[in-house]
């Protein structure tokens, strides 16, 4: 007599490890963060929040200090993100790491998922009305065709 197992239904081991949310402070780039740290939640990943850092030619910053203000934005944003996750303690437990490169936004983003190992990117619609004639970051992220891309309105 042979005895017989029963099979158990998987739910939610075969989804995502690591999920990338690019952020720079604008409105739909929070949103996409948020909507991420759901799917981050209820996945069972890491969310890693990614802030690219603009690199302008020393020209093209007409003697302001870049740096210091791309620093103080990724300040701000990680403070801001602390604060979120620490208001939603107990009721909405998520895992977060927050990174910063440097570059343009589509090849930060590129290098972000790959050094991070991403499962999918997540990031908001293009706020800026020539996006889309020319081609936004979340167009070149789905055209490059390496991960799932989520683009949050």
């Amino acid at each position: 007599m042979t005895e017989q197992h029963a099979h158990h239904f998987e739910r939610g081991t075969d989804g995502p490890k690591v999920i990338v949310a690019g952020v720079d402070g604008s409105d739909s780039s929070l949103r996409a963060a948020a909507y991420a740290a759901g799917l981050a939640r209820r996945q069972h990943a890491l969310l890693a929040v990614v802030y690219v850092q603009p690199v302008l030619a020393a020209g093209a910053a007409l003697g302001a200090p870049v740096a210091g203000t791309t620093d103080e934005i990724a300040e701000d944003l990680v403070a801001y993100i602390r604060d979120a996750a620490e208001r939603l303690k107990g009721i909405f437990e998520v895992r977060w790491e927050f990174h910063t490169f440097r570059g343009d936004p589509y090849n930060g983003l590129v290098k972000a998922a790959d050094e991070l190992k991403a499962d999918a990117v997540v990031v908001g619609a293009s706020e800026q009305a020539g996006h889309r004639i020319v081609g936004s970051v979340a167009v070149r992220l789905v055209k490059a065709g390496r991960w799932p891309v989520t683009v949050v309105p």
